[in-house]
């Protein structure tokens, strides 16, 4: 957890083979670091086939920013003025190249005098410690909440918009993402309020043909029972701790990419779009 973030994983596994002089081993190592992040299986197949290694990660890290980018400015003209912005997990700078995927939108929207919903993004608090500081730094007016708060704010009418990241998208459309993703997608839909996917190409994963078929990763126990030396859980009591959960593809408003936005996605619309010039 030194690197999160789909993108910023991808990057640096494009690095980790530069270090690792692109050794076999150094792939094997990198490959089995995180499961569910298509954007590292992404890059160690883009290392694979590069001449120049240090050039070819240099190109990874400018390609995902630029995505970002444009993300951000696709992104922004579906977000309405004065929206408020519910977010999950960490997005930003810090989980990419730079600016963001789903953060990098509300960036982007900036002007538009946006108001950010983080998420706190148990149990591992990217929403807390890492999306709050990043929405402070860029000066977005930005309250923290509990994860369990998010549907008592959508049923009071105080949620505009859902926007958050991707680890991994499948042909169908279906999304995994840090776990709690899909809570609010359910409840997104409940009270009609659009839920956005922002991603860049290197995050779909044509390969898979459904959610179900992504790995999701599972982390220690510890992190659900406590932290560092505080510890809250008895001992002994059993803990489940997926990482992430998976959106089914018919609760997303729509997938924004670097190429441009997918309504309703679908295989089909997913297949045009990718394939398409």
């Amino acid at each position: 957890m030194v690197v999160r973030g789909a993108p910023a994983i991808g990057c640096a596994a494009a690095f980790g083979v530069v270090l690792g002089k692109g050794k076999p081993a150094a792939f094997e190592a990198l490959a089995k670091s995180r499961p569910t992040a298509v954007n590292l299986f992404w890059a160690l197949e883009r290392m694979r086939k590069a001449r120049d290694l240090e050039a070819e990660a240099k190109a990874i890290l400018a390609e995902d920013l630029a995505a970002n980018r444009a993300m951000g400015a696709l992104g922004a003209e579906l977000i309405p003025d004065r929206a408020r912005v519910m977010t999950h997990c960490n997005t930003g700078a810090l989980a990419t190249a730079g600016h963001g995927t789903a953060l990098g939108v509300i960036r982007s929207s900036k002007q538009k005098k946006v108001t950010v919903i983080a998420c706190e993004t148990r149990p591992y608090l990217q929403g807390a410690r890492l999306t709050a500081w990043e929405c402070l730094q860029e000066g977005i007016p930005c309250t923290l909440i509990t994860d369990s708060m998010a549907g008592h704010l959508m049923s009071r009418g105080e949620v505009d918009v859902v926007v958050v990241g991707a680890d991994r998208i499948a042909a169908n459309g279906d999304v995994a993402n840090k776990i709690g993703t899909y809570a609010l997608a359910v409840m997104a839909r409940r009270h009609g309020i659009p839920f956005y996917v922002a991603a860049p190409l290197s995050t779909f994963d044509p390969k898979i043909g459904s959610g179900a078929e992504i790995p999701i990763e599972e982390r220690p126990g510890e992190e659900v029972t406590g932290y560092r030396g505080a510890r809250w859980a008895p001992k002994g009591v059993k803990v489940r701790n997926p990482a992430f959960d998976v959106t089914p593809a018919e609760l997303i408003t729509g997938i924004i990419c670097e190429k441009g936005v997918v309504l309703g996605p679908t295989r089909e619309k997913l297949k045009s779009f990718l394939i398409s010039p």
